[in-house]
């Protein structure tokens, strides 16, 4: 069965190489109606489908977003008016909030997840949780994540906290202060995004049971 964006990721390509050649309002202005064609009316649909079967998947609410391709100039001495990127974010709530995204510009298309950011308490959670049998768990999903592509983003940290051992077993994962992975997706994905991205999204189903569990479970309190 052919998939209904087979479309997108191709197209999406075109028109943003395109943009980045002519990142200017009046370049934009006349593609509008193409963007609204090409990128933004299926972008909006994939988003609305994969909603609702993240849902099935992982049980839980989950909002979508898609990124608005305006840059935010004011404080920036960048004045091109336009990403050259399309951009679309999930957000699976829950016992943690954990996001999913999906992103697509002339030099690349990845999709990946994890939590952005560790709140104080969640940050003293999970050092204690990586401190203990968990950490080893954390470290198994991860290495399995890698052995299908995904790559996690470097440690916020450049030394393991002091209350820990300098070479501690889990020193990778206690510099972290978030924890995201993401994978290129090869040129055989992309006439298939639907299933794609739903087979890949299902594949961080455990490392966000994992990080429920180290998360929320109130070892710091």
């Amino acid at each position: 069965m052919t998939d209904p964006f087979a479309q997108l990721i191709p197209e999406a390509k075109i028109f943003l190489r395109e943009l980045a050649a002519n990142n200017n309002r009046d370049w934009f202005t006349a593609s509008k109606a193409r963007y609204q064609a090409e990128l933004k009316a299926p972008a909006m649909l994939l988003q609305e489908q994969l909603t609702a079967d993240l849902a099935k998947t992982a049980g839980d609410r989950v909002s979508a977003k898609l990124f608005r391709p305006q840059r935010d100039i004011r404080f920036s001495k960048d004045k091109t008016p336009y990403h050259n990127h399309l951009h679309m974010f999930w957000q699976i709530q829950g016992r943690l909030e954990f996001g999913l995204f999906l992103g697509v510009s002339p030099d690349y298309c990845r999709i990946g997840g994890g939590v952005m950011g560790f709140d104080k308490t969640q940050l003293l959670d999970w050092r204690t949780a990586i401190d203990g049998a968990e950490g080893i768990e954390i470290a198994a999903q991860l290495d399995n994540l890698a052995h299908q592509g995904f790559i996690a983003e470097d440690p916020e940290l450049k030394r393991v906290p002091s209350a820990f051992d300098k070479d501690h077993a889990q020193g990778d994962l206690l510099r972290r202060k978030s924890l995201t992975v993401w994978r290129n997706m090869p040129n055989s994905e992309w006439s298939g995004p639907l299933s794609a991205l739903n087979a890949g999204f299902a594949s961080l189903m455990p490392l966000r049971t994992c990080l429920s569990d180290c998360l929320t479970a109130g070892r710091s309190s």
